[in-house]
């Protein structure tokens, strides 16, 4: 009966490679545009980070994965504007405090959250435009579905497990895909013009 490979970092040391991910931008939503930041986002399979500007760099929140950066970027305004996601105290960010204005619904799935939210859209609305105003987005072509999810899970699990005060920004709830057992490790060198605090030099996935 045959058996299913298994990775041994011992044994399988020599089949680890190393590739370089080349991240674009920063980019600003659509719509949102600067005249600093005129150029629209790329529309890519790949992998997006949302980042805040932080004293002359960048601080990462998140990252997802998608075969198409302007279908997925869209849908995440959309939840922004309906009150799907979290809205932040920018002052507090530039802190490195997460402080929460709204606590989205997507999360927590609380029907009276979309009452309370309805009913006062007009101040929220505010911190919301705030909010998608403030984001700066950088992308890395990726084609491979499985490398796509491995970077996103080798990026998020790198905030969660970081002491530094900005690991607090990034959200818990995200479900990741990371490397599973059969799968060789890859190293990836992130290359970017900016410095964002979040992506490292190395990530293993």
């Amino acid at each position: 009966m045959a058996t299913r490979f298994s990775f041994n970092r011992e044994r399988d040391k020599d089949k680890i490679t190393t590739e370089i991910l080349s991240w674009d931008g920063p980019y600003c939503l659509p719509k949102y545009e600067t005249e600093q930041l005129p150029v629209k986002m790329p529309d890519v399979a790949g992998v997006y980070i949302f980042c805040f500007t932080y004293k002359g760099g960048f601080l990462l929140e998140a990252a997802g994965v998608t075969k198409s950066t302007k279908q997925r970027i869209a849908t995440h305004i959309r939840e922004y504007k309906y009150g799907g996601y979290n809205i932040f105290d920018m002052d507090a960010i530039s802190r490195l405090e997460r402080l929460e204005i709204w606590h989205g619904w997507a999360e927590s799935k609380i029907e009276e959250n979309k009452i309370e939210f309805i009913a006062n859209c007009k101040f929220y609305s505010k911190a919301i435009q705030s909010q998608l105003s403030s984001y700066r987005i950088f992308i890395a072509t990726v084609e491979d579905i499985r490398i796509r999810e491995r970077i996103e899970a080798a990026i998020m699990l790198n905030a969660y497990t970081s002491k530094e005060p900005w690991a607090d920004i990034a959200p818990r709830w995200m479900f990741l895909k990371g490397r599973y057992n059969h799968e060789i490790p890859i190293k990836i060198e992130n290359k970017c013009n900016s410095t964002i605090l979040g992506l490292p030099n190395q990530l293993e996935i």
